[in-house]
């Protein structure tokens, strides 16, 4: 790229800058993967954009565009779309549905799948039909479009197969003492391989993921600086689970609206390449600090972030020369 990044580690570097202009940069065909959660179509202002629904589309259609073209022909673009109402009554926007038609129809996308992101932590909102009126339900999933460049993306579901239930591994157990190989009425013809023990179960496309991180790396650094966290983080689970299943280490996953920069932290600890968009200087500034170690003095994490804040290239590899590894909450 030609433009100079904000801070760089063993595997991906973080720019501050236009997403769109940045990401133009990239050559044609070089991405392996796209995961990003835009600004979402809201009523109430928020502290890092948000754009009129009727101005959305057109604006995200752009960014589509280009992702296209910078995608590898077995590559992804994953986007997470929170819901929202239309303005002044209790009644559902469809942008993140028509955004998705027009990616498909106008762009030449493939829907790959559809899923949906399952909060259970979320707060009641909107305020106005929740809380005050009592007239909807609160609003805890946002969906999540996997949108490829051809048919066939590269994909392996099994590095993101989920955990046996327990009555599930007293099957594989005992299979005999739970159910007899035949063919059922649905027409699923249940087998002894049945019982096999594959490592897990394969997930649904209902990620039932609650949000609730409360301290953490992130939240402490922020702290530490005095500086205010990214109103709008989604949880590491969330990128982890399409890192792991479409990508491979060494691809390049990139994040065009990086935020707190969560994407770069999985794709670091999951020893992929990536890059990290963001136009907010003391957003990138303060998700510098996820990549330090924890040992590291606070004088030396102070400094490292005045330094990004004031517009200087910062080599994290220097605190820690080898990438800085992650737990993802459970």
């Amino acid at each position: 790229m030609h433009s100079v990044p904000s801070y760089k580690t063993a595997y991906g570097q973080a720019f501050c800058g236009d997403s769109l202009e940045l990401l133009s940069e990239l050559p044609d065909s070089s991405v392996g993967l796209v995961m990003t959660s835009p600004p979402f179509v809201l009523q109430r202002p928020k502290e890092y954009g948000n754009l009129e629904q009727d101005e959305y589309l057109d604006w995200m259609v752009s960014y589509g565009r280009t992702i296209k073209r910078k995608l590898r022909e077995d590559g992804s673009f994953v986007i997470d779309l929170g819901g929202a109402y239309r303005k002044g009554v209790p009644s559902r926007s469809l942008y993140n549905f028509r955004l998705l038609l027009r990616f498909v129809d106008e762009l030449g996308f493939h829907l790959a799948e559809d899923f949906y992101w399952f909060n259970p932590s979320k707060l009641p909102s909107p305020i106005e039909w929740v809380n005050k009126r009592k007239l909807r339900a609160k609003d805890a999933v946002n969906t999540v479009w996997w949108l490829s460049k051809t048919e066939w993306p590269k994909a392996d579901i099994r590095r993101v197969l989920a955990p046996y239930s327990e009555r599930m591994k007293k099957l594989i157990a005992d299979p005999e003492g739970f159910y007899t190989p035949k063919k059922r009425p649905s027409g699923h013809d249940i087998g002894a391989s049945f019982a096999s023990d594959n490592g897990g179960s394969l997930p649904s496309n209902l990620l039932n993921i609650p949000n609730t991180e409360s301290n953490g790396q992130y939240l402490d650094s922020c702290r530490l600086v005095n500086a205010s966290p990214h109103p709008a983080r989604f949880p590491a689970k969330l990128p982890a689970f399409f890192v792991e299943m479409l990508t491979d280490p060494d691809d390049l996953v990139v994040d065009i609206f990086a935020g707190s920069n969560t994407t770069g932290q999985v794709a670091e600890s999951s020893r992929r390449r990536w890059l990290a968009f963001e136009l907010d200087r003391k957003y990138v500034a303060a998700s510098a600090l996820r990549f330090l170690p924890g040992t590291l003095s606070d004088d030396i994490k102070i400094g490292a972030y005045q330094k990004i804040l004031a517009g200087e290239t910062v080599d994290l590899t220097s605190y820690s020369p080898t990438p800085t590894l992650f737990e993802i909450p459970a």
